[in-house]
């Protein structure tokens, strides 16, 4: 053989291996799967829980959820709890993300009355996972807010800053010997928005571009109350870190002149919260706080309807977090105009979005898989926040049930590739990786008509049976060999 062909082929035989490698998780990177206390615990009056939003919206508002279905029983993970470490467990999985539900702990929403019942669940479920060699990484607010704190006027209402930081005490004190990952709050971008229509997610209240923004500000003031707090009174004994769970999908502009669309895109929806607390300046985003200022003294406001931060208050949110948690999902395409009503958030925007239709399409409206849009934000937020270390703390897909998933064993696959690139081609500070989610649940407004789960659940059997589904045989696969397999490759 030729040395010129000798060469050829070692370059070929190199090339192939190094893509391979590009394929393969780095050692230490947690993988696993995530839940939340509503849509999985049932239980909801049980062992003196006390009543959340969600509980109150289901009951007295049923019309808001397609089929009428409530989260009263759910998965039932709250007597299965062990269950579901089982299945976890049989993945080869590392990592658990799940959410405690505040009205289990504090059933009046006040740390003057602990539940101890739901005291004993968490600390049953967190020792069971430890048993078992898997991670907890816990969530402390996922939507499900007591009622007695909405009645006080919920999260527009800045005592409820207070209220959380007491709330994490608590957690901190029963479960922080054991718990090293904590994410103060999931999705603040969507469940701010429950204050901006009286047809949407709990608590379902009508305040759009006003009740939506007081929520961002009492979120971030309650978020860094938590963090220092956390730093404060428990961090040198028990070394855990604190992070926050932020939506977010890609935005691609659909011509030049759509670029900053597009941007103004990232920095409402994520840069809101992102830039307070993850850049060195702190801080709204200058382009949020001028188009709201500019807008609400056009609409005859004699204030802007963005609160303000002191500058004590942006030193005080600014660098509280040890990682960033993303949830992505879908993408969209971005072009700069204006919709939505006046006053609103999509308003103060100022970018029309809209799905390309050629996209494959899951049971959620809102859904399109976009895999290339997933590495293109990991590697937007890292250059926006000085490549933060980084959870993917959700990403999954939706159908109408069945165990043969195989649209959904593409999206995790193909998505997980591209965050395998954006790792090892792009240099981003990805530390690990939890699908949603680990069971066919309540989705919220959508009841239980679209799934999620990686496990089916029966909810027509009383014993909520689990059977894993293709994906979840697939992800076993993954996790165990810690590497995309071959067949999933171009």
């Amino acid at each position: 053989m030729e040395f010129q062909t000798i060469c050829i082929v070692i370059l070929v035989i190199t090339g192939f291996a190094a893509a391979q490698d590009n394929f393969t998780f780095p050692d230490g990177f947690l993988l696993g799967a995530a839940t939340a206390s509503y849509q999985i615990e049932g239980g909801w009056d049980a062992d003196g829980k006390g009543v959340n939003i969600w509980d109150t919206l289901t009951h007295e508002r049923s019309y808001l959820v397609v089929d009428r279905s409530n989260g009263d029983v759910a998965d039932d993970s709250y007597n299965l709890y062990l269950e579901d470490v089982k299945l976890l467990k049989n993945m080869g999985a590392q990592l658990y993300r799940f959410s405690i539900s505040w009205a289990r702990i504090l059933p009046e929403g006040h740390d003057y009355n602990v539940n101890e019942a739901g005291i004993d669940y968490y600390n049953k479920l967190i020792n069971a996972l430890l048993d078992n060699g898997i991670e907890p990484m816990v969530t402390m607010y996922h939507w499900d807010l007591p009622q007695k704190l909405q009645d006080l006027g919920g999260w527009p209402n800045r005592e409820l800053a207070i209220y959380a930081e007491n709330y994490a005490r608590i957690l901190f004190k029963n479960f922080g010997d054991r718990v090293k990952l904590w994410i103060t709050f999931n999705e603040p971008l969507t469940f701010m928005d429950a204050y901006a229509s009286d047809t949407g997610m709990a608590p379902s209240i009508n305040t759009p571009g006003i009740g939506d923004y007081l929520t961002a500000h009492t979120v971030l003031i309650a978020h860094a109350n938590i963090y220092h707090m956390y730093e404060r009174e428990f961090k040198q004994q028990q070394q855990g870190k604190i992070g926050i769970a932020l939506n977010i999908g890609w935005c691609e502009p659909i011509s030049s002149a759509d670029v900053d669309a597009c941007d103004r895109y990232q920095q409402f929806l994520l840069g809101i919260y992102a830039h307070p607390i993850f850049t060195e300046v702190g801080d709204y985003p200058s382009v949020v706080k001028e188009r709201v200022d500019a807008n609400s003294k056009a609409e005859g406001f004699t204030t802007s309807r963005l609160p303000k931060f002191t500058s004590e208050e942006v030193n005080y949110i600014k660098g509280t977090y040890d990682f960033l948690g993303m949830n992505y999902y879908t993408s969209e395409l971005g072009e700069d105009g204006v919709e939505g009503g006046i006053p609103s958030k999509g308003r103060d925007m100022g970018t029309i979005l809209s799905k390309d239709p050629n996209w494959p399409e899951s049971a959620s409206s809102w859904l399109r898989v976009v895999p290339w849009g997933f590495r293109k934000e990991l590697n937007w937020i890292a250059n926006a926040y000085g490549n933060p270390p980084i959870y993917v703390t959700e990403n999954g897909f939706s159908d109408y049930g069945g165990l043969n998933d195989t649209n959904r064993v593409l999206y995790y696959t193909e998505h997980l590739k591209e965050m395998l690139k954006a790792i090892h081609i792009d240099g981003v500070n990805v530390l690990g990786y939890t699908a949603w989610s680990l069971l066919d649940n309540f989705e919220w407004l959508r009841g239980y008509t679209e799934r999620f789960g990686i496990h089916e659940v029966n909810f027509n059997d009383p014993s909520r049976p689990r059977t894993p589904k293709e994906s979840a045989k697939v992800l076993t696969e993954i996790f165990n060999t810690r590497k995309i397999p071959d067949r999933f490759l171009d």
